[in-house]
């Protein structure tokens, strides 16, 4: 039944390999690019603050595979925008994790922002009376209390999108679905192996992950 996994035809650890180094850097630019935002829809100045509103609204409720696809043919083949890639497959890889962060950072942004709501204001306040500037009431007194609150939730986003790195497939990136098609293709008589294997894979990549953030989720919570 799993006679295919011996036969060296398919590279089942490359195919995960990439699919772990898109979760990792789309999930590290995903938290950046979502704390800017959380800033931005928290923040006094109200260009900043109808931008943040307006991105996470729109891009939030795009489909995910629209927004890589739109990368990759948008920013990739119409305007020749690389990233610094010289070659097919790395410029799809750098579309793809732009296109996750893209969207995740909404989703990452979203959690942020409920966090910073269980801080008491009066903490802010006297953070302004000592003379902290916006910024520096944000980075030094709020951001951190919010993120020990939203552990969980960001577990959960980052779980998810390492089942979305999934869709990278659609513009080529050469991770563990598009491999699995291929096989499924090649192996029609061991559907059900390919599914299990395939299944076995993205369990091991993201059981670990919400057991060690669940735990650490523990420990950072805010006493209250």
């Amino acid at each position: 039944m799993f006679d295919f996994l011996d036969s060296g035809q398919y590279d089942l650890l490359d195919a995960f390999w990439v699919t772990v180094q898109l979760a990792v850097y789309s999930a590290i630019g995903s938290l950046i690019w979502g704390t800017a935002l959380a800033g931005m829809r928290v923040g006094p100045v109200p260009i900043m603050r109808s931008f943040g509103t307006a991105y996470v609204n729109v891009v939030r409720n795009t489909p995910l595979t629209l927004v890589i696809i739109g990368c990759s043919l948008g920013l990739s083949q119409t305007l020749g925008f690389s990233m610094g890639a010289d070659n097919f497959d790395d410029i799809g890889f750098r579309m793809a994790v732009l296109g996750l962060t893209a969207y995740t950072g909404t989703f990452v942004c979203e959690a942020l922002r409920s966090g910073i709501n269980t801080v008491p204001v009066g903490q802010a306040e006297a953070a302004r009376a000592l003379g902290l500037g916006f910024f520096q009431v944000l980075t030094l007194i709020v951001l951190p209390q919010a993120f020990r609150a939203v552990v969980a939730p960001l577990t959960n986003v980052l779980i998810a999108l390492t089942k979305n790195t999934t869709v990278a497939a659609a513009i080529g990136v050469a991770e563990a679905s598009l491999l699995m098609k291929e096989m499924i293709e090649n192996e029609a008589d061991a559907i059900f192996a390919v599914f299990s294997v395939f299944a076995f894979g993205f369990v091991v990549l993201t059981l670990p992950t919400g057991l060690l953030l669940g735990w650490v989720a523990k420990r950072v919570a805010v006493k209250r």
